[in-house]
Formats: C-alpha cells, structure tokens, sequence
C-alpha cells in the first residue's frame, strides 16, 4: 500500500512448510525479516493477534493474519528500501495521533489494530491477553452511499 504506515506482512509462500496456522506463522516470521529486518528466535513467542478478511464487494480480497510478538532487544527496523521505505517504532497512541495530526498516513485496518492495542500498559501485557484470545474472522462491510459511506465492523452499528 504506497503512501500508508502499514504492519509488514506478504502472501504465504510455498516455503512456508506446515498446515494453514503454521504456514501463515512462517509467513510472518519470513516477511517481517525481509521488510523490516528484524529477526525473530526460532523459540520466539508468536501469537495470534486477529484475521481480517476483505470485504465481498472488493475485486482483490485477503485474508490477513495479524500477530504479536517480542522483537529482540536492540533491533531496530531496517526497511528494505524496496516494500518498505521507512519504518519505526511507534506506540499505538502515538501513531493515532500522528494519524489525526494529519503527520501518519494510516489504512482502516492499521487503525483498528492501533485502538485496540491502546489498553494494554506494555508489550507483556499484549502478549498475555493474545495467549488467551480467540481469533474469528472479521469481515468488515462497506454501507451507505455516497458521501455516507462508511466502514463497519461486527457489532457496530449497521453491521
């Protein structure tokens, strides 16, 4: 996506061995290597976060995976230069600020991701809350017309 602040991520290759869950790990692990050159541990803790699906009506769908995990200490991001142009570390609310500040281009999908990391005092309270979470599938849906158009997710109004 050029322009937006997105998490790194790509398409499960044949090299990412294993069934769907481990394969989409892999991916992970493999992606966030490639684009922010961090490297996680072969032991390193990586928990599901969420899996978001495009909505029906777009022509190009995804089903995404997103996951959390402790990056090694003292690594910071590398883009590649190639999918990647710049990377940082961000806290959440700093990120939406930036967002509404009109300084941080971000997607619908990075947004949602951001708001619901807020709550959390820090990365071990993130992972332990993932250690007991259970991932559906969120499909959002596109409603209204027009200038009223807007995004919805389940449970929101209109959903």
């Amino acid at each position: 996506m050029p322009g937006v602040w997105v998490f790194p991520g790509g398409t499960v290759d044949p090299g990412d061995a294993g069934d769907e869950e481990a394969a989409h790990r892999a991916c992970a692990v493999r992606e966030l290597h490639e684009e922010a050159g961090i490297e996680l541990e072969a032991d390193a803790e990586l928990l599901a976060w969420s899996r978001w699906i495009t909505p029906e009506f777009v022509s190009m769908r995804f089903d995404t995976r997103f996951y959390v995990a402790l990056a090694p200490a003292h690594s910071p991001p590398r883009p590649d230069r190639s999918e990647i142009t710049e990377a940082a570390w961000v806290a959440p609310g700093e990120a939406l600020e930036r967002h509404s500040a009109g300084e941080l281009a971000l997607v619908f999908p990075t947004i949602k991701h951001l708001e619901a990391l807020i709550p959390y005092s820090s990365a071990d309270a993130v992972l332990a809350a993932a250690r007991d979470r259970v991932v559906e599938p969120v499909l959002p849906r596109v409603i209204g017309e027009g200038q009223e158009r807007r995004v919805v997710l389940p449970g929101d109004p209109g959903y």
